[in-house]
């Protein structure tokens, strides 16, 4: 524990959070709960507080067995015990990670950042896990944390946060919820749920020449402490974003992710992310009715970066269409490649199911051989089942295919809708005779069909007025940037 007086030499000085006191003095710090309840937690009672720090020093020595010396008690004149404090070595100020993000250029920091990120995955592979440990991660737990922190934050819209921004925050979470069951089981089936800190901040990591420690774990509810890994480290992404440093946020993300050896999707990373702005969020409103006063306007800043990595984290289902020759497949593939989507092909889809290779000549008549109806019922069905798979992972999908069937993107639509996907629909168009000229040069192409196919399609097109039309005549750049201003 360090403190904020920022010379090495301060000899005494005091710190002030929403649940406890620290009395620095020499090279030890002192912490003292609270005798609060804020209903999250309880330090009401002194037989309380004593066990909250007990319990703080055994899970803090996890990460920092040389910084928590033990527990040491106050006696009031009689002798007997009146108050307890946690007895601490007092951390170097300067070597804070909040105090350096101030100091140093980004790109020094990259090495503090890999030994946090790798730090943090060696703990979590050591750390303990159970079936009630894992039944923490389960969607519905996950769920039901986010539910509490709304109604603990209900009495603040209106007056601290935007009422707006909140319903969207949770509506957005909602969504995601809803149809990710299969990611989280996905998860838990993994061993990713475990015993983790709950509570990792910029302020609470020191930057030490023998190696970072990590401090402050979170011991008042063990609940909220068995976690996923991704959601733990989420914790300081999140603090770090919200600190002015998006880049050393993806880079800790990134890092974390390499070393834990996890390759959870982006839309997960996102959603934890927020989740934990969500809980800063909370917190500040706490600090806000106590009188502390910026705590309105962190608050809101941090419910805007929720609201941001939600949006974010939005799982998608983008029906990329077009007729034969109008660069549907380089714009789904561009377009996945941009938002890190998997594409899936009705060209390939097709042939997997016929056990021909993707790049063998199948071409056949109008609607005949592997075209006929029944190989493209069984391609479109074989499409939102692969997509509605990725997307209940938190997979964002492009399917790439003609589209030109209302029934066809009906069946997609009911597969978005059944995962709480978001759903767009882009119509690739070029003029005729770019067509013409692309069908003619075009080798080596999945797609079997001629200009004769294309025009017999365009016939039998049902309407999409649903679709966003987009142009690619120009480079393929061109036609990305217009189907990601209609995805937002």
């Amino acid at each position: 524990m360090a403190d904020d007086q920022g010379a090495a030499g301060t000899y005494a000085a005091t710190a002030e959070t929403h649940s406890g006191v620290v009395v620095f003095l020499g090279d030890r710090a002192y912490k003292l709960k609270k005798p609060v309840d804020l209903g999250f937690l309880d330090f009401s009672s002194r037989q309380a507080r004593e066990r909250a720090c007990r319990r703080e020093v055994e899970l803090n020595r996890r990460l920092a067995p040389d910084v928590y010396l033990g527990v040491a008690d106050v006696h009031d004149a009689q002798g007997q015990p009146c108050e307890h404090a946690v007895v601490m070595r007092r951390m170097p100020a300067e070597r804070r990670l909040s105090a350096l993000l101030g100091e140093e250029p980004g790109q020094q920091l990259d090495d503090v950042i890999r030994e946090v990120a790798r730090l943090v995955a060696e703990f979590h592979a050591g750390a303990q896990r159970s079936e009630e440990i894992s039944a923490e991660g389960r969607r519905d737990a996950v769920r039901g944390r986010w539910q509490e922190h709304f109604d603990d934050l209900e009495r603040f819209r209106g007056e601290v946060l935007d009422d707006d921004t909140v319903a969207e925050i949770r509506r957005r979470a909602a969504d995601f919820l809803d149809g990710r069951k299969p990611l989280f089981d996905r998860r838990i089936a993994e061993g990713r749920v475990l015993d983790g800190h709950g509570d990792l901040l910029a302020d609470d990591i020191f930057c030490l020449d023998e190696g970072p420690r990590v401090l402050d774990c979170l011991d008042f509810d063990d609940l909220l402490r068995w976690l996923d890994g991704l959601d733990d480290i989420s914790f300081l992404v999140m603090d770090l974003d919200y600190r002015g440093h998006p880049e050393l946020a993806r880079r800790l993300a990134a890092e974390y992710a390499d070393a834990a050896d996890d390759p959870a999707p982006a839309a997960l990373h996102h959603h934890y992310v927020a989740y934990r702005a969500l809980v800063r969020a909370k917190v500040d409103c706490l600090r806000h009715e106590q009188g502390a006063g910026s705590a309105a306007a962190d608050a809101r800043h941090h419910a805007e970066l929720a609201l941001g990595r939600l949006r974010a984290g939005t799982v998608r289902l983008m029906l990329v269409g077009g007729l034969p020759g109008t660069g549907k497949s380089t714009v789904s593939e561009a377009l996945a490649d941009r938002l890190g989507a998997v594409v899936v092909s009705s060209d390939r889809v097709r042939k997997e199911l016929a056990g021909v290779d993707a790049s063998t000549d199948a071409a056949a008549g109008y609607q005949q051989g592997l075209y006929s109806s029944a190989h493209t019922e069984q391609t479109y069905a074989a499409l939102a089942d692969r997509a509605e798979t990725l997307l209940a992972r938190g997979e964002s999908v492009v399917l790439d295919a003609s589209w030109t069937s209302a029934p066809h993107r009906e069946v997609a639509a009911r597969a978005a809708s059944r995962t709480g996907s978001e759903l767009a629909g882009l119509w690739c168009s070029v003029p005729d005779d770019i067509v013409a000229e692309r069908i003619r040069d075009r080798s080596g192409a999945e797609s079997d069909a001629d200009e004769n196919i294309a025009a017999l399609m365009a016939a039998d097109a049902d309407p999409w007025p649903q679709a966003t039309v987009i142009s690619t005549a120009g480079p393929p750049e061109d036609s990305v940037q217009q189907a990601l201003a209609r995805l937002g």
